[in-house]
């Protein structure tokens, strides 16, 4: 395994704390950043942050999302069941941008969710359809009154 400088234990922490903080993103049905994601890791672990301005800080966080993505796939059944395979790491962006990088596209072909040699358009129709999966699983239900049930998660 691709240990990036980090030891098992390290890489446990960082899947647990940015699996619950891509979870918290769909919930509030909006996107985030590579930075954003990044900064939130170093505040819940107090581990060191993913340097992106070398190759291997930017590899390290791929590896971290690729990790999420499979954890999150072995909980699937229990989360969603029925429901079309997601990957948590739709919800991560660049900055400024609003799609994902070439890392998502790759996983989810190596997933077999994407066709290889997708269209531009089909790959964008893919994600947001990813994004809007993980929002109907997760995100806060409207319109609820006060009482039981007021911002339960979906799904």
């Amino acid at each position: 395994m691709a240990d990036y400088g980090r030891d098992e234990d390290e890489w446990a922490r960082l899947v647990d704390a940015g699996r619950a903080f891509l979870v918290e993103r769909a919930a509030l049905r909006t996107l985030t950043t590579y930075s954003e994601l990044n900064a939130t890791l170093v505040r819940r672990t107090g581990l060191r942050g993913f340097d992106f301005t070398h190759a291997e800080g930017r590899a390290a966080m791929g590896h971290l999302l690729f990790l999420i993505v499979q954890d999150y796939a072995a909980d699937e059944a229990r989360i969603a069941p029925g429901r079309p395979r997601a990957m948590l790491s739709a919800l991560v962006c660049y900055l400024n941008a609003n799609n994902a990088g070439p890392g998502f596209y790759a996983l989810a072909q190596e997933r077999e969710l994407l066709g290889r040699g997708a269209s531009v358009l089909a790959r964008e129709r893919f994600w947001l359809d990813q994004v809007q999966e993980l929002y109907a699983r997760h995100g806060r239900r409207r319109g609820v009154g006060a009482g039981a049930g007021r911002g339960a998660p979906v799904g």
